[in-house]
C-alpha cells in the first residue's frame, strides 16, 4: 500500500506490532497462521529494511501531574536555520522536531515537568533563537486522536 516490498504477512505483522510492540513471535504467529520462526525472520527483515525503526515505550506527560507540553510553530532566517535547528536538537525538553512546508519551517513539540518550567523553557531557549521571524506556541490542553507510527 504505502511501501514497496511489503506483503500480506508483513502487513499484518506490521498491524499486530502497532497495537502492542511486545506481542510475542508464537501469538503472532498464531494471529497470522505462520510459525514462531517464520515471523521472526519476517520480523528481523523488517528491522533490518528499516521499516520498523524502534520498539518504544509512549508516556502521555498529561497523566503526569504538572506536566506541560506545547507545539511551537517556528520561521527562521535561512542562515540561521541549521544553528536554530541544533539548539532545539540539543535540548532535553524539546521530543520532536520536525521540518513543514513554508520558508525554514519547523513545528517542535517540548514537554516541562511545569507550567514555570515552561516559561523558563520558553525565555532561556525558544526567545533566544537566533534569526526567529516568526513565532507561536500552542499549549496541549488534551490527547484526542495520537496515532504513532504509519497505520497500513
Amino acid at each position: 500500500m504505502f511501501l514497496d516490498g511489503l506483503d500480506e504477512a508483513d502487513r499484518q505483522i506490521a498491524e499486530l506490532l502497532i497495537k502492542n510492540a511486545r506481542m510475542s513471535y508464537s501469538d503472532i504467529g498464531k494471529a497470522i497462521g505462520l510459525s514462531r520462526v517464520a515471523v521472526k525472520a519476517r520480523i528481523k527483515s523488517l528491522e533490518e529494511r528499516g521499516i520498523i525503526e524502534e520498539y518504544t515505550t509512549v508516556i502521555d506527560p498529561q497523566k503526569i501531574s504538572g506536566a506541560v507540553s506545547c507545539y511551537f510553530e517556528l520561521e527562521t532566517q535561512p542562515d540561521c536555520f541549521d544553528e536554530v535547528v541544533a539548539r532545539l536538537d540539543a535540548d532535553d525538553n524539546v521530543t520532536q522536531i520536525y521540518r513543514v512546508t513554508g520558508r525554514n519551517r519547523l513545528h517542535v513539540h517540548a514537554v516541562t515537568p511545569s507550567s514555570e518550567a515552561m516559561d523558563h523553557f520558553i525565555s532561556a531557549v525558544i526567545d533566544q533563537l537566533p534569526g526567529i521571524t516568526y513565532q507561536s506556541c500552542n499549549i496541549i490542553l488534551s490527547r484526542i486522536k495520537d496515532i504513532k507510527g504509519l497505520r497500513l
